[in-house]
């Protein structure tokens, strides 16, 4: 069959940041990201123009999902960003702003893309090295031993999302609850290849976030059992509940083509052959003393009448989601996959049962011997704010794991930017020639890419502020500080800055302040930041330290990738 119409050829784009269209559409996708940034970031609605959801949001998972470009540029930006909060959960909107920074900061250089991206390796390396040495003055140990850190931790996630619009009591109450659930999944018994349990959120809408909860082990909705009706269900000889997961229907309403070929006399029903099959089944568990029998698709009623004839709770429905955790629980892993064979070995246990309600829903909760899966009951006021607060406890959920794997934390607000960004302007300006001969450039170029990488950590720590505040760095530690929106001009910093944006120091020493580097004032080159040389008691700002290094690397990594880009080749098809 001839064409109907000429195939065209493909469009080729050279130098595409040159192009006046790719600078506009990272301008606005960095503002975008910088006006979410923090605890005080603008909120953003997302819709799809022609009816749906509205989404209000400043998580850069939603935003970058929300979010569609027709620029390949971008497109490569936001995919590596959410690569990377799909692995850690947290400094999405860190990693896309610093990418941004380092773009800017470099195409603007009269320095070859080539020379800057071996140059900028070098300065990662070096922020590498220092967030990974014991004096870096940035990093916090964790410690497992006492709940404080790990508070500040999740204290500062909660914080960072205003969609979630949480108060004081309400950010205490569920700080609690996140590291309590988190505690319920760690196993009690470690062994070699210890693995974390599962916390599995609840959804309670209309209700006041301070009526959430935490419960171990795990929460079904059955409408059909009622508050305060006993449950008589049967229990073994040492008085456990013997259980059976199903993964396969139990509808008696077809047979799966892969499990055989069934064979049917003449005048026979199908329909009562496997009804009558169902109850075969449901014969041999009352003989085996199960006493719960869970389904994740539908079970007969007529096989759920006879169980509950016989003394057997009967769930179904309980769905995809909630197979892992309940098989882990009981001991059901994996799930019987089919109703023809029932082997001994097939059958888990709980501790309890008991009926919970939560607002108008009615849950069958199930009650582990050793707990390792454990059910957050999550309320909020509003659908939008519920669907926020779910997204942010469990990026906390995530970043205590992380924290787990490897106890750091950087110094949130602000700080580890400045601190680092202090700490590569005088790193670089006291390295030997023998560096510059290896990166084969010039010590001016090296400068120029080392300015630029600087000025892009600055600008996140920049991005924190939204009422047009002076930031200060101390000379110092390096640290960053935040003059309030239209303060009275006076001598001393001191007499408007109390604390850091971490919350580590306070205005008790002379620390030097002077305007952070690309506004009001002169640049200065500090000397070496210093170590901590105070035991902090305050609450701290914290950021994740897999998260945050990740980012870093993501970010420059990224900006890169983007530099380096010669051409784009588009098919007009």
């Amino acid at each position: 069959m001839s064409r109907l119409e000429a195939k065209k050829p493909p469009l080729f784009i050279s130098e595409p940041l040159t192009r006046d269209a790719v600078s506009q559409s990272l301008s606005l996708l960095s503002g975008i990201l910088k006006s979410s940034y923090g605890p005080a970031g603008r909120l953003k609605q997302l819709h799809n123009g022609v009816g749906g959801c509205v989404c209000t949001t400043s998580q850069s998972s939603a935003l970058l999902g929300h979010l569609s470009t027709s620029q390949p540029v971008l497109r490569v930006l936001t995919a590596s960003v959410r690569n990377h909060v799909s692995r850690f959960s947290d400094c999405g909107l860190f990693t896309a702003i610093l990418c941004c920074g380092f773009i800017e900061n470099f195409r603007s250089l009269n320095v070859a893309p080539f020379t800057v991206i071996k140059i900028s390796k070098h300065l990662l390396s070096l922020c590498m090295d220092h967030l990974k040495s014991d004096t870096c003055g940035c990093r916090v140990s964790v410690d497992f031993s006492s709940v404080e850190t790990l508070v500040c931790l999740v204290r500062s996630v909660l914080t960072s999302k205003p969609a979630c619009m949480l108060n004081k009591t309400e950010v205490d109450h569920l700080t609690t609850l996140v590291l309590k659930a988190f505690l319920f999944t760690v196993p009690c018994h470690v062994e070699n290849n210890a693995v974390l349990g599962k916390c599995v959120i609840v959804p309670v809408k209309g209700r006041r976030v301070v009526d959430s909860t935490v419960l171990p082990g795990l929460l079904i909705e059955t409408p059909e059992f009622q508050l305060g009706k006993p449950l008589a269900v049967k229990r073994t000889g040492s008085n456990m509940i013997k259980t059976a997961l199903f993964s396969v229907s139990m509808s008696g309403d077809g047979f799966n083509p892969e499990e055989g070929t069934i064979a049917v006399h003449h005048g026979v029903s199908l329909e009562i052959s496997e009804l009558n099959q169902l109850l075969d089944v449901g014969k041999q568990l009352v003989k085996d003393e199960v006493g719960l029998v869970m389904c994740q698709k539908v079970m007969h009623p007529s096989l759920k009448q006879y169980l509950k004839e016989n003394g057997v709770i009967a769930v179904d429905r309980a769905g995809l989601s909630l197979m892992e955790p309940l098989g882990r629980m009981t001991g059901n892993e994996p799930p019987i996959a089919s109703i023809h064979s029932l082997s001994p070995g097939c059958y888990g246990s709980l501790k309890d049962l008991c009926v919970e309600s939560f607002a108008s829903k009615h849950f069958l909760h199930l009650i582990p011997e050793d707990t390792v899966i454990c059910s957050l009951i999550l309320c909020n006021r509003s659908e939008t704010a519920w669907d926020e607060l779910k997204r942010v406890c469990e990026a906390a959920e995530h970043v205590l794991q992380l924290t787990m794997k490897e106890p750091l934390a950087l110094l949130g607000g602000g700080c580890t930017e400045t601190h680092l960004a202090s700490y590569i302007r005088h790193k670089s300006s006291s390295l030997p020639a023998s560096t510059f001969k290896d990166l084969d450039c010039s010590q001016t170029q090296y400068q120029l890419v080392a300015d630029g990488f600087c000025r892009s950590l600055e600008s996140v720590a920049r991005s924190l502020s939204h009422d047009d505040g002076e930031i200060l760095t101390d000379m110092v530690y390096g640290h960053c500080w935040f003059v309030p929106s239209g303060s009275p001009c006076v001598s001393k910093w001191s007499d408007l800055v109390s604390k850091c944006g971490c919350g580590m120091y306070g205005n008790a020493e002379d620390l030097s302040w002077r305007f952070l580097q690309g506004q009001s004032g002169s640049p200065v080159v500090p000397g070496c930041p210093k170590e901590p040389s105070v035991k902090v008691t305050d609450p701290l700002t914290l950021d994740c330290f897999a998260a945050k290094c990740s980012g870093l690397q993501v970010a420059l990594e990224t900006a890169n990738l983007i530099l380096d880009l010669s051409y784009i080749i588009e098919d007009q098809n």
